[in-house]
């Protein structure tokens, strides 16, 4: 992976203009702070919001990615341990879905910016 495309951006919650500063105020983890942006970046002065509710289309992206989780479980329970019981599936899914919603979250925003920002290398 290397800098200048947006997976780069994406997996190291960079930056999606330069690469370089943080996306996020803190990690996604911290519950107090989750999914908060910095407003404009620290190396290159992009600002993150286009306009008011910007990443209110985040919300699709964070919904793909729910249920791309949600059918890769499913799908992986009946492939390889096909003799799970259902309710110990709709657990783990829920679980997973539960302890993963933060991070969900976060990347929903960062691929949502991705979508509208264009990476630019220094000159």
């Amino acid at each position: 992976m290397r800098k200048g495309t947006k997976l780069y951006s994406i997996l190291k919650m960079k930056c999606p203009q330069c690469h370089e500063g943080d996306f996020f105020v803190a990690r996604p983890y911290n519950l107090r702070k989750a999914g908060d942006l910095h407003e404009n970046c620290s190396k290159c002065g992009l600002k993150y919001s286009k306009e008011p509710y910007f990443y209110f289309g985040a919300m699709f992206v964070a919904y793909g990615l729910a249920v791309a989780l949600f059918v890769s479980l499913w799908v992986g329970f009946n492939l390889f341990i096909p003799e799970t019981r259902a309710g110990i599936q709709v657990f783990v899914i829920a679980t997973a879905s539960i302890l993963l919603g933060p991070y969900l979250y976060a990347l929903s925003k960062i691929i949502w910016a991705n979508l509208f920002f264009k990476y630019k290398a220094k000159s």
